[in-house]
């Protein structure tokens, strides 16, 4: 996972967890808090079990990311083939974007509403009723398997990584940056509330997917054209390297 991906993607997701994030699962948050937790609870024990419904969360989108990593790989068995798989992406995470700016409904079509099923309902209603530690981790990894527009955009960058532990390492990041804004949820509440500016932050957000999608794209287009990125290219260099200062030391 070359670094510029890495640091783009923990932004995003940061930013788009103030904007997108706090609308989606802000109700979930609070839902929970009023249900499970007793304001008699220590402080201490009150902010564990955010945290274990938070590390759920991710627990559930690394899982999904290692998954897509591996359909990547797959994908991904030549250069040609990466490139292609990286155009298809990159093309996926301007529509994304397009759509969280209300240009076109690209999401509300490919979103289904699994939370309306009654496995889900039931496997919900079961959660909230229970106070213990783990009860709060299986809520997150519950609200991890949601489908969600922002999500999408990150499982599709898990793919172009053509790895399952880079594809799981996206999305447990990704979990691990929309924490605090999910954890801070009662404290900002007040600006969550405006839908001016949380649409402000939704829109920042879709333009930085837009113009990741852009540089996904021109990557497609050096790895079909033959050239790779500088990274992968120099990790390569450096094997034959190694494979040649072995075969020197074994005629010696």
């Amino acid at each position: 996972m070359e670094h510029i991906d890495l640091v783009a993607l923990l932004t995003i997701a940061f930013i788009g967890s103030i904007g997108h994030c706090s609308g989606m699962c802000g109700g979930f948050v609070l839902a929970y808090t009023h249900s499970k937790i007793d304001p008699k609870w220590q402080k201490t024990y009150q902010t564990l079990a955010h945290l274990n419904y938070n590390f759920g969360r991710a627990s559930a989108y690394a899982i999904l990311g290692a998954i897509f990593g591996a359909l990547g790989s797959v994908l991904s068995f030549s250069m040609s083939a990466k490139g292609f798989t990286f155009a298809i992406v990159g093309l996926i995470m301007i529509l994304m974007g397009l759509s969280f700016l209300g240009k076109i409904k690209f999401l509300t079509r490919i979103e289904s509403s699994i939370a309306e099923t009654q496995f889900f309902k039931n496997s919900f209603r079961k959660l909230l009723e229970n106070q213990n530690l783990i009860s709060f981790y299986l809520l997150g990894v519950l609200n991890g398997f949601i489908p969600c527009g922002f999500v999408y955009f990150f499982l599709s960058g898990a793919i172009a990584t053509s790895s399952p532990f880079d594809g799981a390492l996206v999305m447990f990041l990704f979990g691990i940056a929309t924490i605090p804004t999910l954890f801070s949820i009662g404290f900002i509440s007040g600006f969550l509330k405006n839908i001016k500016y949380r649409n402000i932050v939704t829109k920042i957000s879709a333009i930085l997917i837009i113009l990741f999608g852009l540089f996904t794209l021109f990557k497609a287009v050096m790895l079909l054209n033959g050239k790779m990125p500088m990274k992968m290219e120099m990790n390569i260099k450096n094997i034959v390297k190694d494979i040649d200062e072995s075969n020197k030391t074994h005629m010696n």
